[in-house]
Order: C-alpha cells, then structure tokens, then sequence
C-alpha cells in the first residue's frame, strides 16, 4: 500500500451503503429531541438527564482506560460524583458545594486506584473529564435564558458533526491527525466549522440577533467541539479502542456522541459564567 493510501482518505467512491445510514439519523433525531424535551422543562430536570447520561459515561471511561484492569469500583465513583455534582449545582445554585463533591471524588477515585493497582492518571481523570462539564451544562441552563445558550450550544455541536461526517465522507482527502483519529480529514474538519457557524448564524438570525458577528463565534466554537472529539479518539486509540461503547445504534457509545459536548460546555460556561459573555450575539432575551 502506498503512503498515498495512508495519507488520504477516499471519498465518495469509496461510500457503501450500510445500516448507519438508517440507524444514525433515527437515533440521533431520537437524542436530540430528549435533549430538548428534557430542557424545557426546567434546570432541575436537564440536570436529572446529565446525571443519567454520566451514569454510562462513566462506565465507558473507566473501561476505556483499564487496561483489562477491574474497573467498576471506580467507574461507580465517577458517576456518582458526576450525578452529585450536577444535581447539587441544579439545587444549591452554588459551586462551592459542587467543586467539593467534584474534589472528593478525585480523592476517592485516586485512592481506590492506588489501592488497586490501576492506572492511577487516567482513571482519577475520568472524574474532572465528566464532572466539571456537567456542571457547565447546568450553570448554563440555570438562568432565564438558558435554555437558548444550551441550544445555541448543540446546534454548532450537533452541526460540527454532521457537517465533518458529509464533508468527510464525499471529500475524503488528506487525513487530519492520523495517529490520534484516522478517519478524521481535513475536508470533514473544515467543512465541519463551515457549516456549523453557518447554522449557529441561522439560528441566531432566527433569535433576531446578529448572524455576521454569529458565524466567526460559530466556527470558533466549531473547532472547540473538533478538539474535543479528537481528544476522545486519542484515548481510544491510546488503549486500542474503536468506540467507547455499543449502546447508541449508529453512534457507539454515550462518549463518542457527547465527547464534543463536553468540551464545548465548558468553554461556553467559562465565556458565561467568568467573562459575562452571551453567546446570544445581540439576541435581547
């Protein structure tokens, strides 16, 4: 096989008809509405989903990170704190008690792993991975206007990835990050961002807000939700991994359809929560 072949991704020609093409679309039209269902009823109920959706992350995490190692003991710990975390937050409306659940559960996680012999690093990192963006996502919905902060949010993730999947596959070319994610390219990145800052601007217009100043935040915001995914992959690919999981048809697993989330709540909580920016570009909420 040539470098060429290992360089480039194949594109269009290369495209054969499989059951993803059904079962990644229904399932993901199934999520997004639950999401949003579950997000107009209220801060504390979005906060119940995170703490449910945490559950299985966690798992998966742990299992990932393992090495053939027992690993529900900890994983257990994870999500725990991640369901602490989030529904305390939803409640108290403080992150005092929050970042103390959140710092317990390192320490438990750590200690437990040490005791065990297990790959001390990366399974206390498990609990900061998941933890603190579930936090995000529920510091996020908590105003009056969050509930379109949190939308604006998936609409440039849930864009990112449709957007990279499409331009990904028709374009193919060469490879993005090949030793991190080898189906990953360039053309599926880019075009990506394009779209979703294209959507993000759509959505805000919609909003009567500013879609000229929206499409450079959405593409912005777009490589965030990138970095996030290619984070992932480089953990899976780290300890030998394809998906994370098998428990979304299409998908994967709950961290190969949230692993962009969870990056991009964390920067939008950090824009809104420390620098008093709404991602709302001239939207008056």
């Amino acid at each position: 096989m040539t470098a060429g072949h290992h360089d480039n991704a194949p594109g269009f020609r290369a495209i054969r008809w499989n059951m993803d093409w059904i079962t990644r679309p229904l399932f993901g039209i199934a999520l997004a509405l639950l999401a949003l269902g579950v997000l107009s009823m209220g801060t504390v109920p979005f906060a119940f989903l995170v703490a449910a959706i945490g559950i299985p992350a966690s798992f998966e995490w742990h299992r990932l990170v393992a090495e053939d190692k027992p690993y529900r003991l900890e994983a257990l710990v994870t999500a725990l704190t991640v369901a602490l975390a989030a529904l305390s937050l939803a409640y108290d409306k403080s992150f005092t008690l929050s970042l103390a659940i959140v710092g317990l559960g390192v320490a438990a996680s750590v200690i437990l792993t040490f005791l065990r012999g297990n790959a001390l690093v990366w399974q206390a990192l498990g609990v900061v991975y998941l933890a603190i963006p579930s936090m995000a996502l529920v510091a996020l919905r908590a105003p009056a206007s969050g509930i379109w902060v949190i939308i604006s949010l998936f609409v440039i993730v849930w864009a990112t990835d449709t957007g990279a999947l499409i331009c990904g596959n028709l374009i193919g070319g060469p490879r993005l990050a090949p030793v991190l994610s080898p189906s990953k390219t360039w053309a599926g990145t880019i075009g990506g961002s394009i779209i979703a800052a294209l959507a993000f601007a759509g959505f805000i217009a919609l909003l009567n807000g500013s879609a000229r100043a929206a499409l450079p935040f959405g593409f912005a915001f777009s490589l965030i939700a990138h970095a996030g995914d290619l984070f992932e992959s480089f953990v899976k690919r780290r300890f030998g991994f394809k998906d994370s999981g098998a428990l979304i048809p299409g998908h994967g697993g709950v961290l190969d359809r949230m692993d962009s989330t969870l990056a991009t709540a964390v920067a939008m909580a950090l824009l809104v929560l420390l620098f008093h920016f709404s991602p709302l570009i001239g939207v008056h909420a």
